[in-house]
């Protein structure tokens, strides 16, 4: 019996280290990718970008369902900071955004039953352009007294970027990081931002640094170009990724318009297959419903959080069609069909090739549509240009 989408219609937090670098996990098992949100796809450093702002944002993790789906961080990223230290040293909130402190803010966060997180770069300054020839602090040469600061706030995720980092290598750089967070005693996701420069897959996950998870490309945007620039940078790096320690392709674009709901719909989906973190980018108390409909569903999201950690590894990459295939911890398949091209495409997938054995019985379930079918597990299926068809098949 060969299964097409057609017939399916009618007939499935943590605290770890990442590295944009991430850290070790204070958890006994290994954590699932992070999933949660950070503002700097949507705002950047507009005055938009405030206190009031990221305790809206929480607000809506509750009232559009998404703490039930899975999402649990609040990230703040550059541009929280003042634009000098205190007498003292330590880093400053910027008393126009943030009047309350990050403090506050952090405990308005767990108060949801959310976790925060903050930003720094491993340099001497963040990323945002100077002012004044001055730039907002960067962690180099501050570890210590940075990861003692964050963690009297109760952060419990640090996004670490790559800027103005001086030429100091980048392994020294973010073991220092890592190992202040450590010496903290609080246990703080390490989120290594590299942008894939010193192919951080080979040293990140390992200690000194051991980290949760690592930036592989570098800053991603809102047009499908970027994002499918991204995936195929990260798709083939599936070998390096490990349970708790995971390859990030960059944030999430969903709703923020630069592209259709069928391109964010294969964003979402080779993200998740990739069992990539899921951290949203769009404004939250904006979103549209289609883009949360994408955001929210859960048998997608299930893959990416899969307990057994695996990447999804590409067994096909011809003639503009991607074919991924990820085993999840109850001994089914998930598979992604990705037609990258500008034409509809028709496209058959055996089972063998997704690792299946031949004339089998098997229930195949589309991941979008929400149905299942008995059958061999062969697919086949007609693909828009730049949509992503996906599967979950177990044994029937």
């Amino acid at each position: 019996m060969i299964i097409s989408p057609a017939s399916l219609r009618r007939t499935a937090a943590s605290l770890a280290f990442v590295v944009c670098a991430a850290g070790a996990s204070a958890a006994p098992a290994p954590t699932p990718p992070q999933m949660g949100f950070n503002n700097w796809n949507s705002t950047h450093c507009r005055d938009e970008f405030n206190e009031q702002m990221i305790r809206g944002i929480a607000d809506k993790f509750i009232s559009l369902g998404l703490r039930d789906a899975g999402y649990r961080y609040v990230n703040i990223d550059d541009c929280w900071a003042n634009w000098q230290r205190g007498k003292d040293g330590k880093l400053q909130a910027n008393p126009k955004r943030f009047p309350s402190g990050i403090k506050a803010l952090a405990q308005y966060i767990h108060q949801h039953g959310l976790k925060f997180g903050l930003y720094s770069s491993a340099g001497t300054s963040t990323c945002e352009p100077l002012q004044e020839n001055r730039g907002f602090p960067g962690g180099l040469g501050h570890e210590k007294a940075d990861a003692a600061t964050f963690a009297s706030w109760d952060v419990d995720y640090l996004k670490y970027d790559n800027c103005n980092n001086q030429k100091v290598p980048a392994l020294k750089r973010y073991t220092a990081m890592a190992e202040a967070l450590r010496s903290t005693g609080r246990p703080i996701f390490f989120s290594v931002c590299e942008w894939g420069e010193n192919k951080p897959w080979l040293w990140a996950g390992k200690p000194p640094v051991d980290a949760g998870s690592w930036r592989t490309t570098g800053d991603i945007s809102d047009s499908y170009a970027s994002m499918l620039k991204n995936f195929k940078q990260n798709v083939v790096l599936d070998r390096y990724a490990t349970p708790g320690h995971y390859n990030d392709p960059d944030m999430l674009e969903v709703g923020n318009g630069g592209m259709t709901d069928v391109e964010y719909r294969s964003h979402f989906s080779l993200w998740s297959i990739m069992a990539a973190p899921l951290l949203i980018g769009t404004d939250l108390r904006t979103i549209k419903p289609d883009a949360l409909e994408i955001l929210l569903n859960k048998d997608v999201i299930a893959v990416d959080q899969d307990p057994l950690g695996v990447q999804g590894k590409q067994v096909r990459d011809a003639d503009g069609i991607h074919v991924i295939v990820k085993p999840l911890k109850d001994g089914s398949r998930a598979v992604a069909v990705f037609n990258e091209g500008d034409a509809p495409h028709d496209v058959a997938v055996s089972a063998t090739e997704i690792g299946l054995k031949a004339g089998g019985n098997y229930t195949v379930r589309d991941l979008w549509a929400h149905t299942q079918a008995n059958g061999d597990g062969t697919l086949k299926m007609s693909l828009q240009p730049h949509a992503t068809a996906m599967y979950r098949i177990s044994n029937h």
